[in-house]
């Protein structure tokens, strides 16, 4: 845990009292070393350079449609109008669309820009101002254990992601245990199995078990067993799906009466081919859920990215992690600046 649990520096002894003819005071007693909170990093230069052009590659269909917009001389009303129909392409949203549009405008205007390539680097800045809010660590070692509760519907690869994250929290030299709380889908107990082998952790888990029950229990394990993390896989499920929302907020209620400090976080994943649906889905569970974080995966081909500024705007909860494909090193810490230059490359 040398990474995770850094110490803060103890106090400083007090200042020696005079001599004469003032009695000498006694030494101050240096404070005790407090465990800080630790940040998940993100992955060595060299290995974040390969990922980001995965990234790119990912978003390249994007990029190359809003690119094609810079190509001409001018910076006419022609311009704009094609950018705003490219962004709208990319799922940006109507909101995101006119917010950037008009930094724009105003960028080009306060900056006087002639070229229709330094209008283009105008909107990257903007954009990844945009997403800035959004660049936030996921955090642990404040409580212990960290309970994460992670939500999302079926087919977001949301307990794919959970394995991945369970590799990241491992790396930094964290102790994880997993609860499969996904009791409905056939399978989903063997597929965690498969993680929590993969990545040397524990798990609890019950042959169709009630997802609350087992939830309770992983957390009440985790406290007994001294974990850093305990990770709940939640049943995916669609918002529509009303009754299976309330059995989201049942776990959230019993997770709380292990722990009255828990869920520390709630995580959602969202698959990033999903568009404006994506949206959709972030304003559901985080009205159930209160939703502390975002999980973004499948940014590997056909994703437009443009989901997450329409994000930014509307209900900007921190993003986490994003991914690119099946590997485990394919999920990567969020770099609002790093998205919005792949975004636009």
């Amino acid at each position: 845990m040398d990474r995770l649990r850094q110490m803060f520096g103890a106090g400083k002894p007090a200042a020696p009292a005079p001599v004469i003819p003032a009695p000498v005071s006694e030494p101050s007693v240096p404070a005790p070393a407090v465990p800080a909170p630790a940040t998940v990093a993100a992955a060595p230069a060299a290995e974040r350079a390969h990922w980001l052009g995965r990234l790119k590659a990912g978003l390249r269909k994007t990029g190359s449609s809003i690119s094609t917009v810079f190509t001409g001389t001018k910076i006419d009303d022609a311009l704009y109008e094609e950018l705003e129909d490219a962004l709208l392409m990319a799922d940006t949203g109507v909101k995101a669309t006119q917010h950037l549009l008009a930094d724009l405008k105003r960028r080009v205007k306060e900056t006087k820009a002639t070229e229709p390539a330094a209008v283009k680097e105008l909107l990257a800045q903007s954009l990844a101002d945009l997403l800035q809010p959004l660049e936030k660590p996921l955090v642990i070692g404040q409580y212990t254990p960290t309970v994460i509760m992670v939500a999302g519907v079926n087919g977001a690869g949301k307990t794919t992601s959970i394995g991945k994250l369970t590799k990241h929290l491992a790396d930094e030299g964290a102790s994880v245990l997993l609860a499969a709380a996904d009791t409905y889908r056939a399978a989903a107990r063997e597929q965690l199995g498969v993680w929590a082998t993969r990545n040397t952790v524990e798990i609890v888990s019950q042959q169709g078990g009630d997802p609350a029950a087992v939830s309770f229990d992983a957390v009440t394990a985790g406290k007994a067993r001294k974990k850093d993390v305990v990770l709940v896989d939640t049943a995916g499920r669609l918002p529509t799906q009303l009754h299976l929302m309330e059995e989201l907020k049942k776990i959230r209620r019993v997770v709380t009466k292990a722990d009255a400090t828990a869920p520390h976080e709630v995580l959602l994943v969202i698959d990033g081919n999903t568009g404006q649906n994506a949206l959709a889905q972030v304003r559901a569970f985080d009205d159930a859920l209160q939703l502390t974080g975002l999980v973004v995966t499948k940014l590997d081909g056909t994703a437009k990215g443009g989901v997450l500024a329409a994000i930014a705007q509307e209900r900007p909860i921190p993003v986490y992690f994003i991914g690119v494909g099946e590997k485990l090193e394919d999920l990567e810490t969020f770099n609002a600046r790093e998205f919005a230059q792949a975004l636009l490359s």
